[in-house]
């Protein structure tokens, strides 16, 4: 009995010590920002995404983990103006030809690996869910004083996102998309 209290004291005191030293540090979402490219045969559009919610996970001041959810029907474009091809492809781009917003108003992005690259670098592997579809995505993270960078590619077929790909529609001649978006995250703590 005596050793059964001794193994639940030092467990106790393990997981109150992980408590202490990890530290969700959430997101302002206000400041915080997801800028996207699409690209096409015959140029490119550009535009951001707001986030829902985020945190980033430390113990101490290396990066442990994250999860984020980013409010699809906040797609918005950039380069075109008002009255002049935006709200239409807006429109498009929430419709089911592409992220389907009406049904899934959400994407989420967590953490399952972290590999620490140097200097404040880290190499991050997480589950991106897009459209109902989850799939791994590396990318790297930059951390800085209240802040975190990372840039990658997404492949938008492999989330069923198939409208204008020439890897899935012959004869699209200068209509053709391409099927990676990039994204550029910046975060603020």
């Amino acid at each position: 009995m005596k050793n059964l209290k001794t193994i639940t004291l030092a467990l106790f005191v393990a997981a109150t010590t992980f408590t202490a030293t990890a530290q969700n540090k959430k997101i302002n979402v206000e400041k915080s920002k997801i800028t996207w490219i699409g690209k096409k045969v015959t140029g490119q559009h550009d535009g951001t995404i707001n986030f829902n919610s985020g945190t980033l996970v430390f113990d101490g001041k290396k990066l442990k983990g994250g999860s984020f959810e980013v409010n699809m029907t906040s797609i918005t474009v950039a380069d075109l103006q008002a009255g002049k091809g935006k709200e239409k492809l807006e429109g498009h781009l929430k419709a089911d030809d592409f992220f389907g917003v009406d049904k899934f108003a959400t994407s989420t992005l967590e953490f399952k690996t972290i590999a620490a690259k140097g200097g404040d670098i880290y190499t991050v592997t997480a589950d991106l869910t897009i459209k109902g579809k989850t799939l791994p995505v590396t990318f790297d993270l930059a951390i800085g004083n209240g802040t975190a960078r990372a840039a990658f590619k997404v492949d938008r077929t492999k989330y069923g996102i198939q409208y204008g790909s020439g890897s899935f529609f012959d004869n699209l001649g200068d209509k053709a998309i391409n099927d990676e978006f990039e994204l550029t995250v910046s975060l603020v703590y």
